[in-house]
């Protein structure tokens, strides 16, 4: 028994190692232990127009025994999409029982992308909701994500004036993980005084492959104006509804003043309900007290 365990083991990391070479920077691991993954795949190399990322969970007996368990991320994808989509993937898995799936998984993805490229669909409108929703807003959950740092880096691209001299890149500091049910919560912070400070240190945290592949990016700053004696600030949901706004509601509770905090979150596919806010803030408020 031990040796089928050992041997499915090697097949995992054997899977993995060519993976990670053939997608290079599109192939992003999550987190080693408890063996998450995750792929980003385009219909192109040079200006791509339709993109998902696809997120995978190795259980211990993939590939001999048990499927990955996945979840396809994109703002575009519900419905019937969404359902062809899985099928599709379900039916290599059952016609490759016992093999390594994921290349298959990937290359099947890749072709209907090339497939929406080439045929008249108009682009995805690229806006993007949580993963989760509560209760009260009905059963049902939408798997969405889209990466929208750069519209959010856009948006303080307004905000700071271009004629200013580059500012320093503040020190950043990366908080405890926080793990429950496979989703991950980590938190950055970073001292900031002006808005290019904060679109810096959102840059520089982007450049982060494992940030960057985030389900969600949630963020919050106050800076204070001395002389207006005012606050400036903002926060960013990221996809996770509300978060932004409790971040920001718990700096101004703490009254911290001159900061930036970023709340990563990767999602393990076991939804959390309103514990994934009790975590957000946990957090937060760890790394603002370090």
């Amino acid at each position: 028994m031990a040796a089928s365990d050992t041997e499915r083991a090697q097949q995992q990391v054997d899977e993995i190692e060519a993976l990670s070479s053939i997608y290079g920077d599109d192939w992003c691991v999550v987190d080693e232990d408890e063996k998450i993954y995750c792929i980003k795949i385009s219909d192109c190399l040079d200006q791509p127009k339709w993109t998902l990322c696809l997120q995978v969970i190795l259980p211990p007996g993939y590939p001999a025994a048990e499927p990955p368990i996945y979840q396809l991320n994109a703002p575009w994808l519900r419905g019937q999409d969404y359902t062809e989509l899985a099928n599709s993937l379900e039916e290599i898995y059952v016609q490759n029982l016992g093999e390594s799936i994921l290349y298959l998984w990937v290359e099947k993805i890749r072709e209907v992308l090339v497939e929406k490229a080439q045929s008249s669909d108009p682009e995805p409108d690229i806006k993007k909701t949580t993963e989760e929703v509560d209760e009260d807003d009905g059963d049902d959950f939408l798997l969405d994500y889209q990466p929208i740092q750069e519209d959010q880096i856009k948006m303080l691209n307004y905000m700071t004036s271009e004629s200013q001299e580059d500012e320093e890149l503040p020190p950043i500091h990366h908080g405890n993980p926080i793990t429950d049910r496979r989703s991950t919560f980590q938190a950055h912070l970073a001292p900031v005084v002006t808005t290019r400070q904060v679109k810096r240190v959102l840059e520089k945290l982007y450049e982060n492959k494992k940030i960057a592949s985030a389900t969600h990016n949630i963020y919050a700053y106050r800076i204070y104006c001395e002389d207006k004696q005012t606050f400036l600030q903002d926060c960013e949901d990221d996809g996770e509804t509300a978060a932004g706004g409790r971040l920001l509601h718990l700096m101004q509770i703490l009254n911290v003043h001159n900061v930036l905090v970023v709340v990563s979150r990767w999602y393990g596919g076991i939804l959390l309900g309103p514990d994934r806010f009790k975590h957000i803030n946990n957090c937060a408020r760890n790394v603002l007290v370090e």
